[in-house]
């Protein structure tokens, strides 16, 4: 499967591509209808503060995106820690989640089973990006526990060889950002189950 890049990436990148174009932008308009290089070269420059501003204001708007989704608490856990969240994360969104044992796993580290769908994920908290060896794992464990779908998810990346070879064996690729989506997802039913609760 491609490597699905999130709403949230693609709005950054549509955002920083029009920062771009406003920093640009106005020194050309000013310069076609000017013909002076010193107000265009204002103009310009009043575009890439403007620009710069708006970059700083998207950082800060995803830095405390980052801090509301719990990733860099997922940084900080061990492999078997790792598991067990997304045991609940999965639950949460109506999966029956059941963590394999440590050793011995045939590859995969969670079985999730949801309606008619039986789906092995290997698990990867890593610093690193994620080699072929995980979706190699996940793709005889999917034989194994006789699955319908195999995941990899991360906390991190993958390496180009770990996608291509996903994409052929039809193994879905859970990174970064994907993870980041749906632990603000599992934040928010959380908020709205407690706000119904309490009212």
């Amino acid at each position: 499967m491609a490597r699905r890049k999130s709403k949230a990436k693609q709005q950054e990148e549509f955002l920083q591509g029009v920062t771009g174009l406003a920093a640009v932008v106005p020194g050309l308009a000013v310069l076609h209808f000017t013909k002076s290089w010193q107000i265009a070269a204002v103009a310009a420059g009043i575009g890439l503060v403007a620009a710069i501003v708006i970059l700083i204001n998207i950082a800060a708007a995803r830095n405390a995106r980052l801090k509301r989704s719990g990733i860099a608490e997922i940084d900080e856990m061990d492999g078997v820690k790792f598991e067990q969240y997304l045991g609940h994360l999965f639950r949460s969104q109506g999966y029956k989640a059941e963590v394999t044992q440590a050793v011995g796993d045939y590859g995969a580290d969670l079985v999730l089973t949801k309606e008619n769908r039986r789906i092995v994920v290997q698990a990867k908290r890593y610093k690193k990006n994620v080699g072929l060896k995980a979706v190699q794992e996940v793709q005889s464990a999917k034989a194994h526990y006789r699955a319908n779908e195999a995941w990899v998810i991360t906390n991190s990346q993958y390496t180009e060889q770990a996608r291509k070879l996903a994409r052929s064996n039809g193994v879905r690729l859970i990174a970064r950002d994907e993870l980041i989506e749906m632990l603000l997802a599992m934040k928010a039913r959380s908020q709205t189950a407690n706000r119904k609760t309490s009212a």
